[in-house]
């Protein structure tokens, strides 16, 4: 996976909405310098599918599938959904 970030007062900053866990091992290579805004987006077709999540859901008309996944995809049997 690939970020983007610049270094502000000795530190890695990532653009927001980035978060990655604390003592994640990282690699740092340099970049171009930026001079528009606009060649710093990321086209969308680069993405991971995880980060277009949204877009390609489907309703599978299944309204208890988050909690019966198991039981849809490998046969367990059902739980009741209780909070």
């Amino acid at each position: 996976m690939t970020y983007q970030g610049k270094i502000q007062n000795g530190v890695v900053v990532f653009p927001p909405g980035v978060c990655l866990p604390e003592g994640t091992p990282v690699i740092v290579q340099f970049g171009p310098e930026e001079t528009d805004s606009k060649s710093a987006a990321i086209d969308p077709s680069e993405l991971d599918p995880i980060f277009r999540m949204a877009e390609l859901a489907v309703d599978t008309g299944i309204p208890d599938l988050g909690v019966n996944i198991n039981h849809y995809l490998y046969g367990h049997p059902r739980v009741d959904d209780v909070q």
